[in-house]
């Protein structure tokens, strides 16, 4: 047996002999203790402190920060893989953006699960803005893995997002990561009066009907590299003036990480690369170059240039057989088709379509037309882009409910984007929803929920799915072209047909200055970016809107930024662009059709007393489950007393008839008609509906002495009664037949008798 087996049997009185035997030493150990190592720093942004906390509490990481606005608080982390990842072919950063329940005081998750899962929409969507606002900084010629992590540890009224991307900014400035920041993000826009808002609280940005237009804005030295915005028809020279004030306060973040990062910040790794070999150079020159223009330009999409990229690859191998790593030659022919495209834009006005740079390409729209079964549905074309949306339609209790870290709604309208394998010719895993298909899929939703009708005009759950068919350059955008065509088709009263365009960008230089140069950079701005546009293009601004204004917008950039006044031109630019297309969907169809589709449910509102809605549903649902099993329709009751019975055919209408039977209020004087359904020795009962009975009182039978009931009345009898009294405490309802008709026993007296 054991040494430790023996030490267990025997007992704990020689727990001390085993200690020794074992090596350690016996008696008490003295107790180590440390403070947390603590730095803070604040500025105040939006009329309130933002504050952050450097400590050793995620002393592994290369780069950490707790940021706290508020009680909102987050965590985040950075770190960089000590090797780089051979054959990799990418910069691999990762961002994940991570919601914990805790932090919203609540127990969530379903009832036999209580720890989070898969990461929410919202928290899908926030690392998308993370990422889209660091990676531009990043030389995307490094190949070590870079992973940021940020934790919301504590949320109240200030949106955690704009948080996690300044503390994303802080934890890359203060460690050793290469990389080209800091960059600011705030939340600004107007809400519930003219006044604009800087990171307004969530009870102002959570009413999407109540805003004017709400921007997440990210950037640094006064340039935009990330853009977020939903808005109500604003004009686009309200939006531009507003990411100037945005840009001031940006200006105030960076300032503030800058001083932190010179204090405390550590020294940047130094990244070698591999450098070019001349005869490679040598190779490319003589075999590829003078085959690059005619492989970009002339038609649209990606097909010729690709293949002369897949050429040199294998160029390469059989030159190098030795090799396994050929990155260098991959980027040189990167960077000479960049340079080319760049060098043609703004020095020629040329595009590899074609194309003049504010021209947008061919169109076609189609709504309807597919199938009867489908409530409303789109096809819309731009090129090479096409785009497949179809619309359902739904009852109150198909409602999409969203509980999350930071809210708890019922979503009535939704968007979903699917972009399967076959839409860009490829190969690969079907089914699986990646954060890009959630991202369009969101940005498609947000530019048409600004045209919806409202609930109480149109109570119908709506959910569009949009099919991407065909990719050549902003499927999010056709997205929403087919899914304002599903709309109409389907009969939803919109208030205006939307349009999105991509706009594009190319740059003298990738840089925000030249060297040598105090003129600022040439540049110029492309409508509708398509293939090697979109892919080498250094920015991708997706603009939606209807004729009247912006109602979406989504920047992202391939540079350290944009300059406002491009923006603002590129905005200006887009309109006459989305004007053509909207002129498009409107020659296909003008307005929503005036019917739904007959396939799809009707809806019938009503209204009853709050004090009514028990009576309706019934003990533990009894009644209410009963009604939906004679009729077929659904039924969904809110708190104020609203009901929407949804069903196909006249089922609604049945299931309305029994809900108002239900809960009709009988007044005193009325003159109604009923089945005599009992008789007692004090009077009969009278069936008013089928819920609801009322009582005549053997002295309101008839003008003259009744002796008994039973002597002139029967159970079937139809009599007239009068309502002359109404106990609501009680529910009884008190009824006269002699003040309804007070002949009518004295003339069936007089028949009995003849």
């Amino acid at each position: 047996m054991s040494r430790h087996k023996v030490v267990f049997l025997i007992g704990e009185q020689y727990s001390s002999l085993y200690m020794s035997l074992a090596g350690f030493t016996t008696g008490i150990c003295p107790r180590q203790t440390s403070n947390m190592k603590k730095k803070e720093y604040s500025v105040e942004i939006g009329g309130k402190i933002l504050t952050a906390e450097f400590t050793d509490l995620a002393e592994q990481a290369h780069g950490s920060v707790i940021l706290k606005y508020g009680e909102t608080i987050v965590l985040a982390t950075a770190c960089m893989s000590r090797d780089s990842l051979a054959g990799l072919g990418f910069f691999n950063l990762t961002v994940d953006y991570m919601e914990r329940f805790y932090a919203a005081g609540k127990i969530l998750g379903s009832r036999f699960v209580r720890r989070e899962g898969k990461p929410s929409e919202d928290a899908v969507l926030g690392s998308r803005v993370i990422d889209r606002t660091i990676r531009p900084l990043f030389d995307q010629s490094i190949r070590h893995a870079v992973q940021v992590i940020v934790t919301v540890l504590s949320v109240d009224e200030n949106d955690p997002t704009i948080l996690a991307i300044n503390a994303a900014s802080l934890a890359l400035g203060v460690s050793n990561i290469p990389w080209n920041g800091p960059v600011g993000a705030v939340r600004i826009g107007r809400y519930s009066s003219e006044d604009i808002v800087i990171n307004p609280p969530q009870k102002l940005r959570e009413d999407d009907a109540s805003y004017k237009y709400d921007l997440t804005v990210c950037g640094r030295d006064g340039h935009i590299n990330m853009i977020e915005a939903s808005a109500h028809e604003t004009p686009e020279s309200e939006l531009a003036e507003a990411l100037k004030l945005a840009s001031a306060e940006i200006k105030k973040l960076e300032e503030f990480q800058k001083n932190i990062i010179k204090e405390i910040g550590h020294e940047k790794r130094v990244i070698t690369k591999e450098e070019l070999n001349p005869e490679s150079l040598k190779l490319f020159n003589a075999e590829i170059r003078p085959e690059m223009e005619g492989a970009l330009f002339g038609e649209a999409g990606k097909k010729k240039i690709d293949d002369l990229h897949t050429a040199w690859n294998k160029m390469v191998k059989e030159k190098y057989p030795e090799r396994e790593e050929f990155a260098p030659e991959d980027n040189l022919f990167d960077d000479t088709e960049n340079d080319i495209l760049h060098k043609k834009a703004i020095e020629e006005n040329k595009r590899p379509d074609g194309r003049r740079m504010d021209e947008v390409r061919e169109l076609y729209a189609q709504a309807g037309g597919i199938s009867s079964i489908m409530h409303g549905s789109g096809i819309f074309y731009r090129g090479g882009t096409h785009v497949l949306s179809v619309l359902t339609l739904g009852g109150p209790e198909d409602r999409n409910l969203v509980d999350g870290m930071e809210r708890r709604v019922e979503k009535r309208f939704m968007h979903h984007y699917n972009f399967p394998p076959y839409s860009g010719g490829e190969v690969g895993r079907a089914g699986f929803t990646n954060r890009r298909e959630v991202g369009h899929g969101a940005l498609a939703e947000k530019a048409l929920l600004m045209v919806l009708p409202r609930v109480e005009d149109f109570p119908y759950t709506m959910r569009l799915v949009s099919e991407s068919m065909a990719s050549n350059g902003s499927t999010s955008q056709a997205s929403i072209c087919a899914s304002t065509l599903a709309l109409m088709d389907g009969g939803v009263p919109i208030k205006a047909p939307v349009a999105g365009i991509a706009m594009g960008l190319m740059t003298e230089s990738r840089k925000l200055k030249v060297e040598g140069k105090k003129e600022e950079p040439r540049y110029k701005i492309l409508t509708d970016i398509q293939g090697p546009e979109d892919h080498h293009g250094d920015m991708d601004f997706k603009i939606a809107g209807t004729r009247a204004g912006v109602t979406a917008i989504q920047l992202d950039v391939k540079v350290e930024g944009v300059p406002i006044k491009v923006l603002a031109e590129a905005m200006a630019e887009a309109k006459v662009a989305r004007n053509k297309i909207l002129d498009r969907i409107e020659e296909e169809i003008k307005a929503p059709r005036a019917e739904i589709s007959p396939n799809a449910p009707k809806i019938l509102i009503m209204k009853i007393k709050p004090d009514q809605i028990g009576l309706v549903i019934g003990a533990g649902g009894k009644t209410v489950k009963e009604i939906r099993e004679k009729t077929g329709a659904e039924i969904t009751i809110e708190d104020d007393g609203t009901v929407y019975l949804t069903g196909k055919g006249e089922s609604a209408a049945e299931a309305k008839k029994i809900v108002e039977e239900m809960t009709r209020e009988f007044k005193v004087g009325e003159m109604l008609k009923g089945e005599v359904v009992k008789i007692a020795d004090f009077g009969a009962f009278v069936r008013l509906n089928s819920w609801t009975d009322g009582m005549v009182h053997i002295s309101e039978i008839a003008p003259f002495r009744v002796e008994r009931v039973s002597d002139i009345i029967k159970e079937g009898m139809i009599v007239p009664v009068k309502v002359i009294k109404v106990d609501q405490e009680r529910g009884k309802i008190s009824l006269s037949i002699r003040e309804a008709d007070k002949d009518f026993f004295s003339e069936n007296q007089r028949a009995k008798r003849m």
